[in-house]
């Protein structure tokens, strides 16, 4: 058939190929530490010295220098051409191979990816420079020492600086074709008039690559408290898909010959700063939970993944959907563990603390996912009493049938076996699989804690009340100044009775001033009115799947919404939970014009690009109301 192969086909074809299953059917390869050995196929020798890597998924020979991926060495050993080679491949895995033809616009497409890869190279390049040369660049370059990031890891992840500003990228580049590049790779963004101005300003910058070191996207870290969001990523781009990549995985994969893992983290940081300290196999995911995708492509750079959370509630929920995503990728000599740090600590402060040794002997302890497993279905059914085997045999089915037929699968149903006391088939064919369902935490234990009353006045400026209040102490006896806003407090209701969403006129919400904790608001409040049951039910990892873990992870694990109604004396903590929401909306829309006014007032004063007609328009509006 004539027409190309399509590179992104190739790829993913590699992606899907075992390199040991491929040799393996061709000569006698032996396991021996991590690598596959033998007499090499390509000069004679008595004594083997050809290894296949697995994580690596490439072969070298170190008598004769042979060496490649599963491509070449189908060109070699049989004696195929490059593209009979991927032909072979593809019919190993049962997928047709699809060609395009060499048309015009198929040459622009590619140039156009391309060049959008160099383009983001350039930017990567820009960031790194600014962190170092550019005159307001002492606070980020403070924060990175504070760290205790050395110049050769700020090198290596290529870690910049985005200065405050709105056209300093378009001022660098100069060029009315970048800047319609620099849109479509979202590094700039445009306002209704056309405006058009940078996505990152004043922030740490983490460049994000795809697994053969491309530049693909940023992360952002804000540098002052006060500002919105914490971290910012690119936006869905030609070239990049965050439900797909995972952050140092080019880096962590050219380190997998000292490791027998990869370990999995939740933030930049947390990976940054093991690798500091030598744990250089770690990864993170870019706001998103663990998905399906995640763990294909991990597994295919090496047998044991290690997925390392918060010892909290919240780190446990997180780590049992991973447990589920990583089920059904679970095939016979693949091994997933899970790492529950200490309370109050990430990967960033406990390696810190304990060094690399330390914190390599937790990973190595780390709990084996049918550990976890079970340990998580005896937390939905009591093997103590009779009714309570029963419901294990029933739910424990629905997670172990998602794993591949095989060994592990058939020692899940072994150990249910035990657990219940009944054998595998009575098991299978008198109990109907019940759905895998993610537990909610439980509520935290009592405590006294102060909350602001609805009436409580607001500042302008970060919409948090404006007399605190201390000497209020948590169950450590700590003294804690809780300081909540509104928008805060509506979000930690909805995120504990997230089915309260329901009652809420969203439209009443959409008419509240544009400021982004309305916007939220109304997001998780939509988002929420359209979940699926089973999904609203686990609300908050539901949000996380829309790309508001950053945002909303600090307030799910708050505990002072659930003591304060545990502390009034309710018959229905669901109805207070319904009453205080109830009060607190009420609240937003009477302070609404004095919110949006200032609001507004701010953005004029900053001279903000996207400040529209309308925007202006109503301002003055609200100026003659005031004066009135």
């Amino acid at each position: 058939m004539a027409g190309l192969i399509p590179n992104d086909f190739i790829d993913t074809l590699l992606d899907r190929t075992d390199i040991i299953e491929v040799i393996g059917h061709r000569i006698d390869l032996k396991r021996k530490g991590k690598d596959h050995w033998a007499c090499c196929p390509f000069h004679h020798e008595n004594s083997p010295s050809f290894s296949v890597n697995a994580s690596k998924q490439f072969y070298y020979c170190f008598g004769c220098g042979a060496s490649g991926t599963a491509v070449k060495f189908l060109q070699e050993y049989d004696n195929l051409s490059f593209v009979e080679a991927i032909e072979e491949l593809a019919r190993s895995a049962g997928i047709e191979v699809p060609r395009e033809e060499i048309s015009e616009k198929s040459k622009q497409r590619q140039q156009q990816r391309r060049t959008l890869y160099d383009l983001m190279g350039s930017c990567a390049d820009y960031y790194a420079h600014q962190l170092y040369q550019h005159p307001n660049a002492t606070d980020v370059q403070q924060y990175v020492l504070d760290r205790g990031l050395s110049p050769e890891i700020v090198q290596t992840y290529q870690i910049g600086f985005a200065p405050q500003g709105w056209d300093n990228l378009i001022q660098h580049f100069r060029s009315e074709p970048t800047n319609r590049a620099l849109l479509k790779t979202g590094m700039l963004t445009q306002n209704e008039q056309g405006r058009v101005y940078d996505r990152f300003r004043h922030r740490l910058m983490f460049p994000i690559r795809d697994i053969k070191g491309r530049v693909i996207a940023f992360g952002g870290r804000v540098m002052t408290p006060d500002e919105k969001p914490k971290y910012l990523n690119s936006p869905e781009t030609p070239i990049f898909h965050k439900g797909h990549e995972l952050y140092g995985l080019y880096e962590a994969r050219k380190a997998l010959k000292d490791f027998d893992n990869i370990i999995i983290v939740e933030g930049y940081m947390d990976v940054v700063a093991l690798a500091q300290h030598g744990v250089k196999n770690a990864v993170a995911t870019l706001g998103t939970a663990t998905s399906e995708t995640h763990v294909q492509r991990l597994f295919k750079l090496s047998s044991e993944i290690v997925f390392c959370f918060d010892g909290d509630n919240a780190g446990r929920r997180a780590a049992v959907r991973a447990l589920s995503n990583t089920l059904s990728e679970l095939k016979d000599g693949l091994q997933a563990r899970f790492l529950f740090l200490p309370e109050g600590e990430d990967p960033d402060s406990l390696v810190r603390k304990e060094g690399f040794n330390g914190f390599m002997q937790r990973v190595k302890k780390a709990q084996s996912l049918p550990d976890f497993l079970f340990q998580h279905l005896q937390t939905q059914a009591d093997v103590s009493r009779l009714d309570g085997k029963a419901k294990l045999a029933s739910i424990a089915q629905g997670w172990i049938d998602k794993v591949p037929e095989g060994f592990i699968k058939q020692l899940l149903y072994s150990q249910l076996s035990s657990l219940v006391g009944l054998s595998v088939e009575q098991i299978q064919s008198n109990y109907t699989p019940a759905q895998p369902m993610i537990e909610a935490p439980e509520p935290p234990p009592q405590a006294d804690y102060w909350m602001p009353d609805p009436i409580d006045t607001y500042s302008n400026d970060d919409h948090y009340p404006q007399r605190p209040r201390t000497n209020h102490h948590d169950i450590s006896g700590k003294k804690l100044n809780v300081r909540i806003g509104f928008v805060h407090r509506a979000l930690a209701w909805l995120i504990r009775f997230p089915m309260l969403a329901e009652q809420v006129n969203l439209s009443t919400i959409r008419k509240l001033p544009a400021q982004d904790d309305h916007l939220l608001l109304a997001k998780v409040i939509e988002l929420l009115q359209n979940a699926p049951k089973k999904d609203v039910y686990f609300a908050f990892d539901y949000l996380c799947q829309h790309g508001l873990r950053e945002t909303l992870a600090p307030i799910a694990a708050s505990d002072y919404l659930w003591l304060e109604a545990a502390n009034e004396d309710h018959q229905d903590e669901k109805e207070f939970a319904r009453r205080e929401l109830e009060k607190i909306i009420t609240a937003l829309t009477h302070r609404a014009p004095d919110d949006e006014y200032e609001s507004l007032k701010k953005r004029l004063n900053e001279r903000d690009p996207s400040l529209t007609d309308t925007d202006k328009q109503r301002y003055r509006e609200l100026l003659k109301q005031r004066k009135q």
